[in-house]
């Protein structure tokens, strides 16, 4: 959580930095620009990777890899990692919301719930894999609403919103439908 709200302050500093520093294309870019677009890319990257993953499972040799090294060596790595997976948590709250106030309790709202239900979410889950891609699909939508604010085109957070709540309807209905369907088989 510590980590998630040190980024989230550091990247939330950068968004604020409005003065030009690249210029390419005869487009100028910010440090805002160059952080949102990064962020998005990153998103997209990182949810494609993970419904590929998901699709196809993973890699033959995945269950052998060791993690070798010192002591020191490991929590670094641990570190890193941490920092990495928190990334998209912190870059789909400056996606979602202006507000800093507003996305640190986002963010610890979040840790604590996650800690609380984590193991009921986990076989939810497992049960309705189709929940799990319609967060990573979110994580797009997030990525390329990233990406376009970037690039200085700004799509309005509602209609965002409104597709979100919207697939969650959606996801909503088919889970009740299946689970009717497998009460009927039984």
């Amino acid at each position: 959580m510590v980590t998630r709200i040190a980024l989230l302050f550091s990247i939330v500093w950068l968004t604020r930095l409005v003065q030009p520093w690249l210029h390419v294309a005869g487009r100028s870019f910010s440090g805002r620009d160059v952080v949102l677009l990064l962020g998005g890319l990153f998103l997209l990257a990182k949810s494609v990777l993970e419904i590929h993953q998901t699709l196809e499972g993973p890699p033959p040799d995945a269950g052998r890899a060791r993690l070798r090294g010192q002591l020191m060596a490991v929590i670094v790595q641990i570190g890193l990692i941490d920092i990495v997976f928190s990334l998209d948590s912190v870059f789909t709250a400056v996606g979602l919301v202006r507000e800093l106030p507003i996305m640190v309790a986002a963010i610890v709202a979040a840790i604590v719930v996650m800690m609380w239900v984590s193991g009921s979410i986990s076989a939810f889950i497992a049960r309705y894999p189709t929940i799990k891609m319609l967060a990573l699909a979110f994580l797009l939508l997030i990525g390329v609403a990233l990406i376009a604010e970037g690039l200085h085109l700004e799509i309005p957070k509602g209609y965002l919103y409104f597709a979100m709540a919207f697939a969650v309807v959606v996801e909503l209905i088919n889970v009740r439908l299946r689970r009717r369907l497998d009460d009927r088989r039984h």
